[in-house]
């Protein structure tokens, strides 16, 4: 093993360190919050390239989708770009992201907007009375929108920040909050070989917490003991409902151009992530790339990973609590795939991306993007 290549294995593994939570307490007792946040559609990604590098993306993300993933690497846009990414996720509901980015200042900084959307629509209301539906339809829409702003602070490193204000919308009842991200970038290189490693939070902010016509109902009051019994008309009531914390996460990862040589590039990746709301997790990938092949403008890449998901394997529940039995075995609940093309024309880019999902036992899901630079 040459020098250059145990020193990228050491950085990486001091990542991996740094990322790895403490989990070694007494006893057996598993206080993960499994469910304890609201607000998850904030989780979905952005961009088809991210989501074949399994998330693992933080360090490497330079374009538009760095408003995302991690805002630091947006101060690295070397042009202005726009991006529009949309999928049809499980159980028929629909998530989309776009976003639009300008490098300023000769490329000190840099400023962005994004949006992201999820949810469904006309799906039929069943009650008691009427189990098979009363005619009525509701829809749930989750979004939010971000401004992002990132500076380089040397030739090295760059941090930024995203501030989010978010929507959650489910039937009639609403509830909105205000978030940040927060993320720094570290670029070097290993002999000749370039390396970037990145730290980022996500969604620290308020909690949410839903009103609406669809917590108001009718109560009737029982009569007082010793009473008569006389029949009374339902008195309107609010239902009180409980806040919840934004999905929180941390992910530190790392990135490193294997081969670097001429219009081609090889970089390994990989990131660790905890969450507040489920247990923590890793995932690694790669991505292949030709730059302008045959000096025709044209430029293509392949990427995949393996993102690991431990809480996805849960044996029986006790008492309301899930336990995790991991049997070790490898599953394709993880695996992504993807590839992407570009045509680049002077200083305007045109690009598309495609990315394949496995989502275990809930199937599997397809992301297209269309980006475009100039």
């Amino acid at each position: 093993m040459t020098n250059t290549v145990w020193r990228a294995s050491r950085a990486m593994l001091l990542a991996a360190a740094l990322a790895t939570p403490a989990s070694a307490q007494t006893g057996t007792q598993d206080n993960t919050a499994y469910g304890g946040a609201s607000g998850e559609f904030l989780l979905l990604g952005a961009g088809a390239r991210g989501h074949a590098l399994g998330g693992a993306f933080a360090a490497l993300s330079t374009d538009v989708t760095a408003m995302y993933y991690n805002p630091a690497g947006l101060a690295q846009l070397a042009r202005p770009g726009a991006m529009f990414s949309a999928n049809s996720y499980i159980a028929e509901t629909n998530y989309a992201w776009a976003g639009m980015a300008f490098p300023l200042s000769g490329g000190v900084r840099s400023v962005g907007f994004s949006l992201g959307s999820f949810g469904f629509g006309d799906q039929p209301i069943y009650t008691l009375e009427a189990p098979d539906g009363d005619g009525r339809e509701y829809s749930v829409r989750q979004t939010f929108l971000s401004a992002t702003l990132a500076q380089n602070f040397s030739d090295r490193f760059s941090a930024g920040f995203s501030l989010k204000f978010i929507s959650d919308r489910l039937g009639t009842a609403k509830a909105s909050g205000v978030a940040v991200d927060f993320g720094t970038n570290f670029h070097a290189s290993v002999g000749a070989r370039p390396i970037r490693a990145s730290f980022v939070i996500q969604n620290l902010g308020t909690n949410l917490q839903h009103t609406g016509e669809d917590l108001i109902v009718g109560v009737t009051r029982e009569p007082p003991l010793g009473t008569v019994d006389v029949p009374q008309e339902p008195q309107s009531a609010v239902l009180s409902t409980s806040s919840w914390t934004l999905p929180i996460m941390f992910r530190v990862g790392v990135a490193l151009d294997l081969v670097a040589q001429g219009n081609n590039r090889l970089t390994v990746l990989s990131e660790f992530t905890q969450p507040n709301n489920t247990k923590p997790g890793a995932s690694a990938g790669f991505e292949y790339s030709m730059q302008n092949i045959g000096s025709r403008g044209f430029s293509v890449a392949a990427r995949g990973s393996y993102a690991l998901q431990p809480d996805n394997e849960v044996g029986d529940l006790t008492i309301g609590i899930p336990t995790k039995e991991s049997s070790g075995a490898f599953t394709m609940d993880g695996l992504a795939l993807g590839g992407g093309i570009e045509y680049a024309r002077g200083n305007t880019r045109l690009g598309f991306d495609y990315a394949w999902k496995s989502m275990g036992t809930l199937g599997s899901t397809n992301f297209l993007t269309f980006s475009l630079g100039w």
